[in-house]
């Protein structure tokens, strides 16, 4: 199945743009819906926030439902993140507020496109994000090739170590596989975040500090570490509540499919945590039909048993 070509410009002024999500304007927006799911979330200026296919970033503002103000990863590697896409995408002059959670001023609106094929269940654009302009026109069916992709910033966040490469069901294998290759280099190299990232060593999490401030690790398991404490104020039992959830991952060591807390490892009344499997070696399922933060859901219901 192609993707859909769509021309646009790229903003991030009066927004809290990080490493895999920046605004993006089309230039006609029709084009949005050609593409699968739900409609496009667009603002009032017509801008749709991109989540940038296959890669995640260390976190800069994530606000779990289970805490009153937004919590980050190591802001080094994070902010080292989200700069490189603004550079990427042609965006100068950037000038942040004083806590660097929103952009006040820069030369934004600059060109590039984007290949994409369907919206997410939090109605943002899955997409492959590229500078400059395409030879294609806007609008036309685009085919995105592993030598293509290595001109996208979804590559180059990978390939420079400042990204996890994520994946999910709907990625293309041959595109998977280059972005695999990109990881296992940048791995090797000890490029970025491939410095401090815990890999498959156990790591202990005495609070949420220690997930903040001092350990890099796969930002999906951060958010769940982060949701999890939140809750329950230590990680303790993580990994049950984990198994509980149930969440859907093809495992590609053995091309098996199991659900995520496979790869965790944690002995009953210990905070060591350990991941079995690179991230890079995971797909996870997108569970469309799953509702929006399901499982701080299942947490609140077991805090509100806990009360009874």
């Amino acid at each position: 199945m192609p993707f859909t070509m769509i021309k646009g410009t790229f903003h991030v002024v009066g927004y809290s743009p990080d490493g895999d999500s920046i605004r993006f304007k089309a230039d006609d927006p029709v084009h949005w819906a050609r593409l699968s799911g739900p409609p496009a979330r667009l603002n009032a200026r017509g801008h749709a926030q991109l989540r940038i296919e296959a890669i995640d970033t260390l976190e800069t503002h994530y606000s779990p439902p289970s805490s009153g103000s937004a919590l980050h990863q190591p802001l080094d590697l994070a902010e080292a993140a989200a700069d490189a896409l603004l550079s990427f995408a042609g965006i100068r002059n950037v000038v942040w507020n004083a806590n660097r959670t929103l952009v006040a001023s820069a030369s934004d609106g600059t060109r590039g496109y984007i290949l994409a094929r369907a919206v997410e269940k939090n109605r943002r654009p899955v997409a492959f994000v590229f500078a400059g302009d395409p030879p294609e026109a806007d609008g036309s069916d685009a085919f995105l090739d592993p030598e293509r992709l290595t001109a996208s910033y979804n590559f180059h966040a990978v390939q420079a170590g400042l990204a996890y490469g994520t994946f999910y069901t709907g990625l293309f294998a041959d595109l998977r596989a280059t972005l695999i290759d990109a990881t296992t280099q940048a791995r090797a190299a000890k490029r970025g975040l491939y410095l401090a990232d815990v890999g498959t060593t156990p790591f202990t999490v005495d609070g949420l500090s220690d997930l903040t401030d001092n350990l890099v690790v796969m930002p999906k398991l951060f958010r769940r570490l982060a949701e999890y404490i939140g809750f329950n104020g230590s990680v303790l039992g993580f990994k049950d509540k984990l198994e509980s959830y149930a969440e859907p991952v093809l495992d590609l060591a053995t091309s098996n499919f199991t659900h995520f807390d496979t790869f965790i490892e944690q002995e009953p009344g210990s905070l060591a945590i350990r991941m079995t499997r690179l991230p890079e070696q995971l797909v996870f399922d997108e569970m469309p039909t799953r509702p929006i933060n399901a499982f701080s859901t299942l947490l609140e219901e077991q805090e509100d048993r806990s009360l009874l």
